[in-house]
């Protein structure tokens, strides 16, 4: 079973495709889905999808330059895998060894309180496996407790899309909640960067990344963790 579970990868997308009440669309953001891919593709991993409401994800960041989306994007069995993501009610976790979300704005909405993905990840990181986000995948892991009753990401180094990020961008107070706050308030150590700067942090098989730019990272960091 173990060596089974070794090479499966459950990557969690959001269903979401609103920013609000501003009207302005969302959904996962493709480079934090393709980039992570590509690594743990490449080194051998089958990568599974999950989404809050299942079926065919809204996508933003829709980059077709950026070749490693377009890799991704044109690659038939992916493709179709993304496009007919599982419901949680269909994940099995006993056959992850990680469990990676993806960001994109729509992640705010409806990661925090899907109890059904935050058991899904409690149960493959107390089974020794991986949980990752990058962005605003880490708004997945705000509510994840361990059966000791104590958040996953306490006392933790743990990093995300930051305040001055939100702010950039003008959606501080769109947002439901600011991801950096919370992840304080649950006891993380926030760690970061100057904003968009690449930044990855790994601890305790938790791995996070800040922004887009650093979503390869958090795939290779993903590898070297499931190297050990």
């Amino acid at each position: 079973m173990k060596s089974q579970a070794k090479k499966k990868i459950l990557f969690v997308v959001t269903s979401h495709d609103k920013k609000g009440s501003t009207g302005e669309s969302t959904g996962y953001y493709l480079g934090e889905v393709a980039h992570p891919w590509e690594v743990l593709h490449k080194a051998g991993y089958e990568i599974d999808f999950v989404s809050p409401e299942g079926g065919t994800p809204p996508v933003d960041g829709f980059d077709l330059k950026d070749q490693v989306n377009k890799e991704f994007w044109e690659n038939k069995e992916y493709k179709n895998k993304i496009d007919h993501s599982m419901k949680p009610s269909e994940v099995n976790p006993g056959k992850y060894s990680a469990i990676f979300y993806a960001g994109g704005h729509g992640a705010m909405w409806d990661f925090a309180d899907n109890t059904e993905l935050a058991s899904i990840a409690t149960e493959i990181y107390e089974n020794g496996g991986i949980v990752a986000g990058v962005c605003h995948g880490p708004a997945g892991l705000v509510n994840i407790r361990l059966h000791n009753g104590k958040y996953l990401v306490d006392g933790k180094r743990i990093n995300a899309f930051t305040n001055e990020e939100e702010a950039e961008v003008k959606l501080t107070n769109v947002v439901p909640f600011l991801l950096e706050d919370k992840l304080k308030e649950r006891g993380a150590k926030f760690e970061k960067s100057q904003p968009w700067q690449n930044f990855a942090v790994s601890d305790q098989r938790v791995i996070t990344g800040q922004n887009p730019q650093s979503a390869k990272s958090v795939g290779e960091e993903i590898l070297k963790e499931l190297k050990k």
